[in-house]
């Protein structure tokens, strides 16, 4: 039977859920199938920290390890905040909502965007919120077994998300996706290692080093991309929208 997405009523209120004279919102739980508009009523009524609706479905975010998941992040957000500072015309954000179509909200990890008044897809909506598909969508997993590899990619690919990456920490794997003719092909490893952004110019990767935990490493092959002539002609490109 499906969830009822109705108001419960109540004579009593709760802490952490808003009410309204007598009425409780009803919790936000894992397996939920709720349209996006009422997904969005009971996150903000709940006390969760982080949730996803993907296809049709609520994902309710468990504890993050420090392993697993606080420190990888810290590291690749390290190397994409670095790109951002040194690129004009780009935004970054950490586990921003975004709405991408009625069935799919996720909160993805990182998102590094094209600012919309230098033509990027994804734009703030008025309370806040981005709309739209952000040029790149980071991931971490746990495993290759992670939602991140199956429906939220194919809600990623069907909106149009240029590029895709996920680390899969239990693995120690890193896959970084990018669309072509509607569907998502790995970006190549070249002989030194290195995976090249086919979206954003100058955006290399050490893969290696970003698995072993050598930010040296991957922050100097990602200087050396930050002075590449395509990455130079980017910025002019980007700046040449700026008021």
């Amino acid at each position: 039977m499906e969830p009822t997405t109705r108001p419960i009523a109540m004579t009593t209120y709760h802490a952490g859920s808003a009410t309204t004279t007598g009425v409780k919102t009803a919790p936000l739980e894992s397996g939920d199938r709720l349209t996006r508009p009422e997904f969005e009523r009971r996150y903000r009524a709940s006390t969760v920290k982080k949730a996803e609706l993907i296809e049709g479905v609520v994902y309710v975010a468990s504890p993050l390890r420090f392993q697993q998941h606080a420190e990888p992040h810290s590291r690749i957000h390290g190397w994409v905040w670095t790109y951002q500072v040194m690129t004009p015309g780009l935004r970054l954000g950490i586990e921003p909502t975004v709405r991408l179509d009625l069935d799919n909200e996720p909160q993805p990890d990182i998102v590094l965007l094209v600012d919309e008044v230098a033509g990027g897809q994804a734009r703030l909506s008025s309370d806040g919120y981005l709309e739209g598909t952000p040029e790149l969508v980071i991931e971490i997993a746990a495993s290759s077994a992670a939602i991140d590899l199956g429906d939220k990619k194919q809600a990623y690919r069907r909106n149009g998300v240029p590029e895709y990456l996920v680390w899969q920490v239990y693995e120690n794997r890193l896959d970084w996706f990018y669309l072509v003719d509607g569907d998502y092909q790995l970006l190549p490893v070249d002989a030194d290692g290195i995976i090249r952004s086919a979206t954003f110019p100058g955006l290399w990767l050490a893969e290696t080093a970003l698995l072993q935990g050598n930010m040296a490493q991957v922050l100097a092959v990602l200087q050396t991309g930050l002075q590449s002539p395509e990455h130079q002609q980017f910025g002019m490109d980007l700046s040449s929208f700026s008021p």
